[in-house]
């Protein structure tokens, strides 16, 4: 009698070899950005500190944190807002913090009026001040728009905190003597964004730890 069992057996080993594959592949992802998180520390644990620095005497100096970017960039810019204005890890009193990359009206009227170039832009020229920080975040370095928002904090009197990666491109370049860079010593942009994630929350628990101390 044949074994009724032995297609069963057949057919799950030939799946077991993908989805071994695929396990393998995910367990990589998951190295790899370990490995950029641990190779960027002596790189970024300065930078980061000194960004917080700045922050911290921005919000207590009465001063608000613009943020902006695009695509998972402005993603990270609204968590960042999202954090400082509601909180971190702690209780606190609500911080001053506006994610450019939000109101949609505003956005839209400006690329279609004007230039997608200048959606940041504008709003740092409308809304900030002396004293104040941009928060500039692009994986690249490049992005045409984030650089017009640097430009324009530059003309108010404001600081920049450049958040890049590969080298910090056209960023890098555009910095005053007073901005601080954090550039995150890699290429590929997924393990630059995972790194750019954890400085967020880096420099989160930083501005809390300056405002109300060790717990």
């Amino acid at each position: 009698m044949a074994n009724s069992s032995a297609p069963k057996q057949k057919r799950a080993a030939q799946a077991a070899g993908p989805e071994s594959e695929l396990q393998d592949r995910v367990a990589g992802h998951f190295r790899a950005s370990a490995e950029a998180k641990l190779k960027s520390v002596d790189a970024l644990s300065g930078p980061i500190a000194d960004a917080i620095e700045a922050m911290v005497k921005c919000l207590v100096d009465g001063g608000k944190i613009l943020a902006c970017g695009n695509g998972g960039s402005a993603a990270d810019a609204q968590h960042f807002s999202g954090e400082l204005l509601n909180r971190f890890e702690r209780e606190r009193p609500a911080l001053a913090a506006i994610a450019l990359t939000t109101d949609t009206s505003t956005l839209t009227a400006i690329a279609n009026d004007y230039s997608y170039e200048l959606v940041f832009s504008k709003q740092v020229t409308a809304l900030g001040h002396p004293g104040d920080v941009l928060f500039a975040i692009s994986s690249s370095g490049n992005s045409a728009n984030v650089l017009r928002a640097m430009a324009a904090a530059h003309e108010r009197d404001m600081r920049v905190v450049a958040l890049t990666g590969k080298g910090g491109g056209e960023m890098a370049k555009a910095l005053g003597p007073g901005d601080v860079h954090i550039c995150v010593p890699h290429t590929q942009t997924g393990r630059i964004q995972e790194v750019h994630l954890l400085t967020l929350h880096c420099l989160c628990d930083g501005i809390d730890y300056m405002l109300l101390g060790a717990e």
